[in-house]
């Protein structure tokens, strides 16, 4: 009777281990289906965009995105105002430097003029104070009588010459004392005949002071048997004996500009002056 109990007992401990095993598969199984599940229903709130996960990261990245937009909309705006400043400072100049140039230019024309006007009364008052005229008198020709059967002249109709156009390199004071040194060699007019010697062309008189050769050839000065150009170191002397250190700052047709070391002035020098040996040019070393 024991022995039929111990049996019964051992097949009731079987039986509970088996029946355990069981239930522990049984709740393997459904703890991955449960998995499983959830995995497919947040697949498909992913793909809904229903997902929190997803709803919570798409969040900070939107974040970041309006971030980085703001910071480069507030970037072009500094650049477009730093734009705009350069902008309106260009222009400024822009203007300032039209403007100046304008005046610049309207001064240089009126001296031109002036200088020209200068030159235009200069001459009237030479011609009134020599009595030289500036009309071109007819040449007197013998007329033959034209035979009944000869052709009848056409009419010279030559051009006339240009009148001869005095071009003064001298300042007032240098032409007036000229003139008055002219009156005072001119003599008196006396009456005489065609075949005196008063007639014949006479060669003007030689000054006695002394002349310098003086010419501008392709912007370049050719003075007492030297050439000088444009900032070459000179010395500048004049008739009352002044010793001036300068620099040639240009070379124009009939006349050169000369920039004193000194003060930076500058003066015009005209070739008349230099062949007449009103100033007198030196070279001198450039240190």
């Amino acid at each position: 009777m024991l022995k039929g109990q111990v049996d019964t007992e051992d097949a009731s401990e079987t039986d509970l281990a088996k029946h355990d095993e069981e239930d522990y598969v049984e709740m393997k199984e459904q703890m991955y289906q449960d998995k499983l599940a959830s995995l497919k229903r947040q697949l498909q709130q992913l793909q809904e965009g229903t997902l929190q996960e997803y709803q919570k990261r798409m969040k900070k990245l939107d974040q970041q995105y309006k971030e980085r937009i703001r910071n480069a909309e507030l970037f072009l705006q500094l650049e477009t105002e730093q734009v705009e400043r350069n902008y309106i400072k260009e222009k400024k100049a822009a203007v300032k430097e039209f403007e100046d140039k304008k005046v610049e230019l309207k001064e240089n024309l009126i001296a031109e003029l002036e200088e020209k006007k200068k030159m235009i009364e200069n001459e009237k008052l030479t011609m009134e104070l020599t009595g030289d005229s500036m009309e071109v008198k007819p040449i007197m020709t013998r007329k033959l009588r034209r035979r009944p059967n000869d052709p009848v002249p056409i009419p010279d109709k030559r051009r006339k010459p240009a009148p001869a156009q005095l071009n003064y390199l001298l300042t007032d004071e240098q032409i007036m004392e000229d003139l008055r040194t002219l009156n005072k060699l001119k003599s008196p007019k006396r009456p005489a005949s065609p075949s005196s010697p008063e007639h014949l062309p006479s060669t003007p008189a030689e000054s006695p002071a002394q002349r310098f050769e003086a010419r501008i050839e392709d912007g370049k000065l050719y003075y007492d048997k030297r050439w000088y150009h444009k900032s070459q170191a000179i010395y500048l002397e004049s008739k009352e004996n002044t010793k001036i250190s300068c620099v040639i700052s240009s070379v124009g047709a009939n006349e050169i500009w000369v920039r004193k070391t000194s003060d930076s002035t500058k003066m015009r020098i005209y070739l008349g002056q230099l062949q007449r040996g009103l100033f007198v040019i030196r070279r001198r070393s450039a240190a």
